[in-house]
């Protein structure tokens, strides 16, 4: 063997390894500690196995942080991330600021037309797909049948406020940290403020009149706050200003709360083997005052592609592998049919296999019994039913969540509460121009 020929074997093996280094890229996903999510990361075998050439790496947040870190580096165009993990407040604005990348050019077995149209809407920016579903919710409640009947009630499956109050009264048994009802108390906009805001309107409450006035000063917010923090206080578990969703879960899941009011996706892991209650949870709307609304949200925890992406065709791959019709059916294979991500798609609701799941129905009924474009029992200028579609309120609806935590942590009156509330976003719509 010449000297040349060894050389051209070299510099022709150099420029393989050359190639198929270049051939895997790498995305960064950036996601909630959610348990959907989690469970989506143990299944990427299969996405391995279908796209040798991608490698995913995971950046797994709290949900508060996750919105801190890809808020700061979408704004900041810092390419940190090739998929985010976004919601359906996130979406309307980022899109319309030209900072998420459309996902119309998806391929036809993504089947687009088959996404709930209440989810779908939520996630279209001018006529344009700019986040695909992994899943979609509203909230309900969850509660414990054995309790309900040792206490001689009924749960009605479509709920007042009142029904609420004497549940939970029922099911409360402090000696055996037996609390009868437990809600989001941990601040921030999506945290304690979700909560809040979707109960508000069913009392007849709303961020802002007509004219983008703060409403805080007016006895509906009186009323939603003042019973919030009694039915707390009262029937709630102790540190209850430090629990978010997944906290709930776990208290839930111990035996440790009558009721829970909170997302429709829990329901699969009230229900599920880590759960010491599987059997014994049953089902209802959210509640109502009989004014019309209900207090339910809509949401739907989606995958987006920032403008900033340098590797947006793998990202986009990686976004269709995670949310299309396939997944769902591979997550019933591994996991069950009560597990698969609810909420996103038409099919999974007409699927017989997933109709025998004891929650589906209500969880479709409460997706449709929420409506973005009338939140609220009065007028007002927003969309969005637990949050109001505008840059300002990820900012105002932390400031008013870390207000009302601290009046249920009893560090304040609801009345100082809601006087400090009023007092702050009226500050800040005038400063934004809003307030003229």
């Amino acid at each position: 063997m010449t000297t040349t020929f060894r050389a051209l074997l070299g510099a022709t093996a150099l420029l393989a390894l050359t190639a198929g280094a270049q051939a895997e890229t790498t995305i960064t996903v950036a996601t909630v500690n959610n348990g959907d999510m989690v469970r989506m990361q143990g299944l990427m075998d299969d996405f391995y196995a279908k796209h040798p050439d991608i490698k995913v790496e995971w950046v797994t947040l709290e949900e508060n942080v996750l919105r801190q870190n890809v808020t700061t580096d979408i704004a900041t165009g810092g390419g940190q991330y090739d998929v985010m993990t976004i919601g359906t407040y996130e979406v309307p604005i980022w899109g319309k600021q030209g900072w998420l990348t459309s996902l119309d050019d998806l391929p036809a077995e993504y089947d687009v037309n088959d996404l709930l149209p209440a989810i779908r809407g939520g996630l279209t920016v001018d006529g344009h797909l700019m986040a695909s579903p992994f899943y979609g919710e509203s909230s309900m409640v969850m509660y414990r049948k054995d309790l309900m009947e040792a206490a001689g009630l009924k749960m009605p499956d479509a709920p007042t406020w009142a029904d609420i109050e004497t549940a939970a009264k029922a099911m409360t048994d402090k000696s055996k940290e037996q609390y009868g009802i437990c809600l989001r108390g941990k601040a921030g906009w999506g945290e304690n403020m979700a909560f809040l805001t979707a109960m508000s309107n069913s009392f007849g409450a709303r961020w802002f009149d007509e004219n983008w006035k703060p409403q805080f000063d007016q006895p509906e917010w009186k009323a939603t706050l003042d019973t919030y923090l009694h039915l707390m206080n009262e029937y709630g578990p102790p540190g209850a200003s430090n629990n978010g969703f997944n906290e709930n879960l776990t208290l839930f899941q111990q035996g440790h709360c009558g009721m829970w009011i909170d997302a429709t996706v829990a329901a699969s892991f009230v229900t599920g083997k880590d759960s010491t209650v599987a059997d014994k949870v049953g089902f209802a709307l959210a509640p109502d005052n009989g004014l019309g609304k209900r207090g339910n949200w809509l949401w739907a925890w989606s995958l987006a592609i920032p403008s900033s992406s340098k590797n947006q065709e793998a990202a986009k791959t990686f976004i269709d592998w995670a949310t299309n019709k396939d997944y769902l059916a591979l997550v019933a294979a591994k996991e069950g049919w009560a597990n698969v991500p609810p909420g996103t798609r038409t099919s999974l609701y007409s699927n017989e296999e997933y109709a025998k799941v004891p929650f589906a129905k209500m969880t479709i009924d409460s997706i449709n019994a929420a409506d973005p474009n009338a939140p609220t029992v009065k007028p007002v200028p927003y969309v969005g039913v637990q949050f109001v579609a505008i840059p300002e309120f990820q900012g105002l609806g932390t400031t008013v969540g870390e207000l009302f935590s601290a009046a249920l942590a009893g560090q304040s009156t609801a009345d100082d509460a809601l006087a400090a509330a009023q007092t702050a976003v009226t500050d800040e719509m005038t400063s934004a121009g809003y307030i003229k």
